[in-house]
């Protein structure tokens, strides 16, 4: 059965889309079957795989999860990427309107869950991009999903952030997904240079424990560039720093489901 992460946290520019390009194109480089949905009414992630503008007759993620008769069915919104074994549902600007519309219908929150489902033993992954926000969207990312990797900017503020969504899965845990657990914390923007850097990652550490990854994400401008030219970094720079980190996390990911499955 394929694990469901969401890639989540409310702060703004922390590195949650890049971490699910770049950590779902390193699982897929592995050999794993990944699918990722696109969530966030910006769509970065569908154009940073290179597919802005590309849907299937069926649509696109707004589609599916507005319609008035709830689908069960996520395969005809899915398209390819460059990347073999890494495929995508993407997302539009329509899905702006999404957390309007989504508040009248039914089971409202349970959509995406509902749409999920059936594709697990069809991936051994599936990454919800998440947008910079706790509305409703999100909030079907976290009922669907079975753990949320949470990227964190090394600053100050990142810190009062984290604190907003772990209380947001709580609530979460205690009406709809009693099972919805931490993937990891993943330390992003990393410069060793600074003392909050350092600091912030302590607290990090300390608070957190062992669900803190190891791998951090340091600073790097060609993690930055990729997206640009519509592929993840390990192909656009596969010796970068970026794309040695990604890799990394990768083999940390798969390390810890190894250690759960035994």
């Amino acid at each position: 059965m394929g694990r469901i992460v969401a890639i989540a946290n409310q702060k703004g520019g922390v590195g949650k889309t890049t971490t699910t390009i770049n950590l779902a194109a390193s699982l897929a480089l592995a050999e794993r079957r990944v699918l990722l949905i696109d969530i966030d009414p910006q769509g970065n992630l569908t154009s940073g795989v290179g597919q802005k503008g590309k849907t299937t007759e069926a649509g696109t993620i707004y589609d599916a999860l507005t319609s008035t008769e709830p689908s069960s069915d996520l395969r005809p919104f899915v398209v390819p990427t460059a990347v073999d074994r890494m495929l995508l549902v993407p997302a539009d600007r329509n899905l702006t309107g999404a957390e309007i519309e989504l508040v009248t219908l039914t089971r409202r929150e349970e959509r995406l869950r509902t749409l999920l489902e059936p594709l697990r033993d069809r991936f051994d992954y599936i990454f919800i991009d998440c947008p910079p926000s706790l509305g409703l969207l999100t909030l079907n990312a976290l009922v669907a999903a079975d753990a949320v990797l949470i990227p964190l900017h090394c600053e100050y503020f990142a810190l009062e952030g984290l604190a907003d969504l772990v209380g947001t899965m709580r609530r979460v845990r205690a009406a709809f997904n009693p099972a919805l657990d931490i993937e990891g914390v993943l330390l992003t923007m990393f410069d060793e240079r600074t003392n909050l850097g350092q600091q912030v990652a302590n607290d990090v550490r300390q608070f957190f424990k062992e669900k803190v990854f190891r791998t951090v994400i340091p600073r790097n401008v060609r993690l930055g560039e990729a997206p640009s030219h519509g592929m993840p970094v390990m192909l656009y720079d596969g010796k970068s720093r970026g794309a040695e980190a990604y890799l990394a996390l990768a083999r940390e990911v798969l390390e810890r489901s190894a250690a759960t499955a035994a």
